[in-house]
Parts: structure tokens; C-alpha cells; sequence
């Protein structure tokens, strides 16, 4: 067990360098950016690699999102960053709640992969439910932000349905949230299939596993729908008519939309990750 565990951590510091390195010369990362994401993405490939394959599966495809239709979203995003540059704050909003449930289970279960099973193990099964909540609700705000802002179809707010301007917070489109939905099935197909080659378990507990995938769905759902609701309720969004954009903060110069100056987007997505990563694990306990 030593042995195997030195193998993954050798794996986990070679591939997180090369990953890091190379998101920092893609500009998808800055300098923080790239040295908390070799921590964390070390971390997860660590303590299992189908926990490396949750968190890679989004960083690569947000990546990918972020530089899709670039001009359209710099038209409309005040804040937009050629690349989709991300910082160790962004990083570690993205990842901070699964790693810490990660470390958890290491320390208490061991390393061993296991599949969803509360019968055999209510913790292991809460633990890992919360972790799949947790890229779930990451990737498929994430799809929706990216490709919703895309769509020809007019943004809503989320809490009146009255039509508002792309970019304010809290605006939701068809196509955002079939986005959000794909990207949860993305990281419930991932937790599957790496299951089936990293942890054993009886045929019917295995085939159960299955179930992953429709409950992602779910997550990835609810996880946007909740991000959206803090942000048209709690995260301000105002018209500026000198840049023309929607902005985050009040001005003289901005009309307010809507929402509060409580939290940040920041904030917002770590709130709705942690929502989501709760009730994603007592689902788990339920169904598995």
C-alpha cells in the first residue's frame, strides 16, 4: 500500500507540474492560479485517481468553454479576461470544499477506492456523494455561464422571469441550463466509468453506480440554479452607460438591475458548491 501510495503521489506531483505549467502558459491560470492548482489537483490525484479524473474533467473543459466565442463575451463582460485567466482566490473556490472532504475521507478511510454503497459504508458514501456534488455544481455553472451567454435567446431573471440584458447576474436562458445539465452528466460519466477500473464491489453494487449519472444531472441543474439565485438576489448587477457593459459594482455612472452587494462572484459560487456538495451527499446516502 506504501508503494502504491508514493506511485500516485509521484504521478499525481508529474502530471499536476505539466498541467499547471501548462494552463499558466495558456493564460488560463495565473502564477497563484497555477501553484494552488498543482496543490489541489496533487491532493486529489493523491487520494484517488478517479478523484484527479473529477477535477481534471472540469478544468479541461471549462478551459475549453472559456475561449469559445471570446469577442461576444467580451462585449458583454465587464470583467472578462482574454483566456479566462484564473487566480488561486477562483481556484480555490472551485476546488476548496471537495478538497477538504477529500483529505477527510483519506484520513478516516484510507485510500482504497470504494463505490456508493451506505450500506457497507454510510461515511465513504457521504463523503464521495459530496465530492461529486461538488464538480457537478462547478461544472455545469460553469457550461451555463459559458455557452449560455452565447445563446440568441433573451436572458430572464431568475426571480421575476423579466427579460434583462446578458451578463446580469442571476439571468438564465434554455440553453444556459441544458449546459448546466450536460456538464453535471460529464462528471457523472467520468465518476462511472472510473469506477468500473479503479474500485471493486459486488456486480449489483457496481451496476447501481450507474444512478450517478441522472443524479449529476440533477446537481449540475440545481447547482446553476442556486449560483443564479444568490447572484440575482445578493450579487449586485447594474447597467454602466459609460462602458456599456453590466457591471458588478455601483456608480454614478450605473443603473442598478438587481441584487444585493453581499457577495461577490466568488462568493456566490462557493456558497452554491457548498449547497449543492450537501444535498448531493444526503442523496447518495439515500439512494445508494
Amino acid at each position: 500500500m506504501q508503494g502504491a501510495l508514493l506511485i500516485r503521489a509521484a504521478v499525481g506531483a508529474l502530471a499536476s507540474s505539466i498541467i499547471a505549467t501548462g494552463a499558466y502558459r495558456r493564460n488560463s491560470l495565473d502564477a497563484s492560479g497555477a501553484i494552488s492548482g498543482f496543490l489541489v489537483m496533487t491532493f486529489h490525484i493523491v487520494a484517488g485517481y478517479r478523484f484527479g479524473a473529477l477535477l481534471l474533467v472540469f478544468f479541461f473543459t471549462s478551459s475549453k468553454l472559456t475561449k469559445v466565442g471570446e469577442d461576444k463575451k467580451r462585449s458583454v463582460d465587464a470583467d472578462f479576461k482574454q483566456g479566462g485567466q484564473r487566480n488561486w482566490i477562483q481556484v480555490l473556490s472551485n476546488s476548496a470544499i471537495a478538497t477538504v472532504l477529500i483529505l477527510i475521507r483519506w484520513k478516516l478511510i484510507g485510500p482504497d477506492d470504494l463505490c456508493l454503497d451506505a450500506k457497507s459504508s454510510a461515511l465513504s458514501t457521504s463523503l464521495i456523494g459530496g465530492i461529486i456534488g461538488h464538480y457537478c455544481c462547478c461544472n455545469g455553472d460553469t457550461w451555463s455561464s459559458e455557452l449560455g451567454v452565447l445563446s440568441n435567446e433573451q436572458p430572464r431573471l431568475i426571480t421575476t422571469l423579466k427579460p434583462v440584458r446578458k451578463g446580469t447576474n442571476g439571468g438564465v436562458t434554455i440553453q444556459g441550463l441544458l449546459a448546466a445539465a450536460a456538464g453535471g452528466a460529464v462528471v457523472g460519466i467520468t465518476f462511472v466509468f472510473f469506477g468500473f477500473l479503479t474500485a471493486r464491489c459486488p456486480y449489483e453494487v457496481a451496476l447501481k453506480q450507474l444512478w450517478v449519472i441522472p443524479l449529476s444531472v440533477v446537481a449540475g441543474l440545481c447547482g446553476s440554479v442556486m449560483d443564479s439565485l444568490l447572484g440575482a438576489t445578493l450579487q449586485f448587477s447594474g447597467y454602466c452607460s459609460v462602458r456599456n457593459k453590466i457591471v458588478g459594482k455601483p456608480g454614478p455612472t450605473v443603473k442598478k438591475i438587481s441584487g444585493l452587494s453581499i457577495l461577490d462572484n466568488n462568493a456566490v459560487n462557493f456558497v452554491s458548491i457548498m449547497l449543492t456538495t450537501a444535498l448531493t451527499s444526503v442523496a447518495c446516502l439515500c439512494i445508494f
